[in-house]
Order: structure tokens, then C-alpha cells, then sequence
């Protein structure tokens, strides 16, 4: 099983190269930073908060792929990824062609986690009609797919039309960048993993073992392999228990959470979430 780390950064916390040098020193397999572009004053309690996240890092979060491309330049080994974008709020094109070329840059070493959001003013703020963004999103990771492996790559939808266009660098993962998609275990959730993506990003993992079936049901249903999906519980406080859980269930990767903060700090917690590695890591 694979073990990754998630990290709120913020211009106040650890620099986004120490803590990827960190984090592959230690055997890690991964880093995944998050995304919210800004958190709106009308909206300023989020009501998404989970453990070791705090109001003030959705207000002053990096930008992730800046971030990553830095964490991608002192680095070998390690993915890179987002936890999540939202993907109903960049253009299509212009996070496509960030996303091929960071996979470029990196040897192939990015996954994509996207999300479609709770937060309705920071959606209106950019022109997303709230009750439309899974439909939004869709469009968008379809889009890039179209960039990302076709010569000649076009889509026609309802919210994205491209006519016939060249774009590169394609990423070097084909047919796409790695693909998982975050939310709970719901149906349409389960429905755009089926359709479009590689795997499934449930936050923290709990009722996991109840809601795989449903998720394989998805697949068989679009005709593919249940075998081949990636369940990634994300952002998790880890125990021993909870890691021998997900290990029996057969979980791909658990990515652990590790608070923002000074790099004394966090360089504390990322020391204490190693020594699962040797335990539990590959």
C-alpha cells in the first residue's frame, strides 16, 4: 500500500520544496496540495473543515501547480498531486496545457485529483452556476482528455466547445494525466469515476468497506475492470488500526494529513506519520 502526504501550504507555512524534499527523503510516495483560488468574505466560515485544517489556510493557500512545479524541480520520485481542483473553475485549455506540461516537466509523475466544490460564492465568483457544476466539470476533465491524446484534439458540449486545435506538450502519461476524483459515496460521484476517471478520493476513508461495491457496480456498468480502480482515502489522521483497515480492503494509497504551520512543526508530524512507512508502505 501506498503511503502519500496532504499539506494545507500557505505563504506563512514550510516552502513547498523543503517539505517535497522532506517527504521523499522519508519514503513517501507522493505530495498533494490542495486548491481554493480565494475564499469569499460572505463565505468566510467554511463549512468543509476537517482536522488540522483551519479558516485561515483556505484564505492564504499557494497555488497548487505553482507549487508542485517547484516541489516537481527537487525532486525524483515522489507524484506529484492535487487534492483537489476544482475543475469547474479554470478554463479548460489553460489547466489542461498546465497539467501535460507539469506531467511533462516531471517524467510523468502527476495525478489529477479534482473535486467539484462546496462553496457557492467562491463558484458564482467565477461565473459557475452552483447547481451546474458537476455538469461544468465534466465537460472540462473531457476537454483535456481530448488535449492531452488526440493530434487534432475538438469537443463539443454544452459548456465547452473546441473546434479542431494542436496543443503541446502531451503529458507523458497516455491517455491521460491520473485521474481520481473526490467526494463522498454518492452516486454521481461514483458515476464520474466510472466514466472519466482512474479512481475514487474519499476524504479520511471512513464507511469505505460499505461503499466500494457500489463504486465497482459503476464500473462494471460502463464496462470496466472494478479491478483497476484507484481508492485513495485522503487527508487522513492515521492510526495503526485504520491503516491495517484500509490495507485489508485492498486500498491503493492512503495519504495522510500533515497541519500547516512552520516547518519545525510540520517536519514533526511528517517524521511521526514516517514511521508507518516501514509498516505499511510498499
Amino acid at each position: 500500500m501506498r503511503l502519500g502526504i496532504t499539506a494545507f501550504l500557505t505563504d506563512q507555512a514550510m516552502a513547498p520544496a523543503d517539505l517535497a524534499r522532506a517527504v521523499e527523503e522519508r519514503g513517501f510516495d507522493s505530495l498533494y496540495l490542495p486548491e481554493h483560488t480565494h475564499l469569499p468574505v460572505r463565505a468566510d466560515t467554511p463549512p468543509a473543515l476537517v482536522e488540522g485544517v483551519h479558516a485561515e489556510d483556505y484564505r492564504r493557500s499557494l497555488d497548487p501547480f505553482v507549487a508542485l512545479s517547484m516541489a516537481a524541480a527537487v525532486t525524483t520520485r515522489i507524484n506529484l498531486g492535487t487534492g483537489v481542483v476544482l475543475a469547474a473553475q479554470h478554463d479548460p485549455i489553460v489547466l489542461g496545457k498546465m497539467l501535460a506540461t507539469l506531467d511533462h516537466l516531471s517524467g510523468g509523475r502527476v495525478i489529477f485529483g479534482l473535486g467539484f466544490g462546496w462553496n457557492r460564492e467562491e463558484a458564482s465568483d467565477h461565473g459557475v452556476e452552483f447547481s451546474e457544476r458537476r455538469e461544468v466539470a465534466r465537460e472540462h476533465v473531457l476537454c483535456m482528455q481530448a488535449l492531452w491524446s488526440e493530434e487534432q484534439a475538438q469537443f463539443h458540449g454544452t459548456y465547452v466547445s473546441l473546434d479542431p486545435c494542436w496543443s503541446w506538450p502531451k503529458p507523458i502519461q497516455q491517455p491521460r494525466v491520473m485521474t481520481l476524483v473526490g467526494g463522498g459515496p454518492y452516486p454521481a460521484v461514483f458515476a464520474a469515476i466510472a466514466e472519466y476517471a482512474d479512481g475514487w478520493m474519499p476524504i479520511g476513508g471512513s464507511g469505505l468497506a460499505s461503499a466500494l461495491p457500489e463504486l465497482r457496480r459503476a464500473y462494471e456498468a460502463r464496462h470496466r475492470d472494478p479491478a483497476s480502480i484507484r481508492v485513495v482515502p485522503f487527508g487522513t489522521v492515521p492510526s495503526d488500526e485504520k491503516l491495517a483497515h484500509y490495507e485489508g480492503l485492498g486500498v491503493y494509497e492512503v495519504v495522510l494529513r500533515v497541519p500547516s504551520g512552520p516547518a519545525d512543526d510540520m517536519l514533526k508530524v511528517l517524521d511521526a506519520h514516517a514511521d508507518y512507512v516501514g509498516r505499511f508502505g510498499r
